[in-house]
């Protein structure tokens, strides 16, 4: 090989490498409960935030993009306007996270109406427990839904195989629950991203917790918490740890 195509190679394995670098470092994935206030970075902000602006888009919900922060300012006709505030980092908080947060959220960076380098793209995925039974007691049937909300919607095989994701409950020992406990119907759904849990409450149910979890590459990223109470207490839901 001559020294010319020697040189050639290198500089296009050295831009190949720094090009996988940027789209590493612009494209982030936060994982939180229902419930929880949350954090979204900004891998692209410039010094001070008045050149920041922060897009969400959920295909579900939205036909277009909403400007929720535009150059550092919010947004006052959001729907979701109190519950966020831009951090000193440039970073979007938003508080008491709920099911209809969930999507892609843009920081974008604007110089004299000139964009300026590539978006800071966050995924986020909200995980959610809730409950086929408010009225607890003794032989009852209760059957509890754990969801993941993700951008991606649909069907949740492909976002599961490629970023291996997975959902799951446990005892509140730590102890994984699955399908060969005979006491629990445990099922999980192929067209979203949801595990349930189906179980006849005992006597010495009281004060027991299930807890839904999800995992990345073996990485616990959240968990939410269901505790059962007494027959004339709703199951009360808890925030799971936040894994970050």
């Amino acid at each position: 090989m001559s020294d010319e195509c020697r040189v050639c190679l290198l500089g296009l394995i050295f831009l190949s490498s720094l090009l996988t670098g940027i789209s590493g470092v612009n494209e982030t994935h936060v994982f939180i409960s229902s419930g929880e206030n949350v954090r979204l970075p900004c891998n692209n902000a410039l010094h001070g935030c008045n050149s920041t602006t922060w897009i969400y888009n959920n295909r579900f919900r939205h036909s277009t993009a909403v400007e929720l922060i535009r150059l550092g300012i919010k947004e006052k006709d959001t729907e979701r306007h109190e519950r966020l505030s831009l951090g000193s980092d440039c970073s979007l908080n938003i508080r008491n996270i709920s099911t209809e947060d969930y999507g892609s959220y843009i920081c974008r960076q604007y110089v004299n109406h000139t964009q300026q380098g590539p978006d800071a793209r966050v995924y986020l995925h909200v995980l959610h427990v809730s409950s086929s039974q408010t009225e607890i007691s003794a032989g009852l049937s209760v059957t509890l839904f754990c969801q993941l909300y993700s951008y991606d919607g649909g069907s949740c095989d492909d976002w599961i195989r490629s970023e291996r994701i997975q959902l799951f409950w446990v005892n509140q020992t730590g102890v994984k629950l699955t399908r060969s406990d005979s006491r629990y119907q445990i099922s999980s759904s192929s067209d979203h991203c949801i595990i349930t849990l189906n179980t006849t409450l005992l006597n010495e149910d009281h004060n027991r917790e299930w807890r839904c979890e999800v995992t990345q590459r073996d990485q616990v990223k959240t968990s939410v918490t269901y505790t059962v109470k007494s027959s004339e207490t709703e199951v009360s839901r808890i925030a799971g740890s936040l894994f970050r």
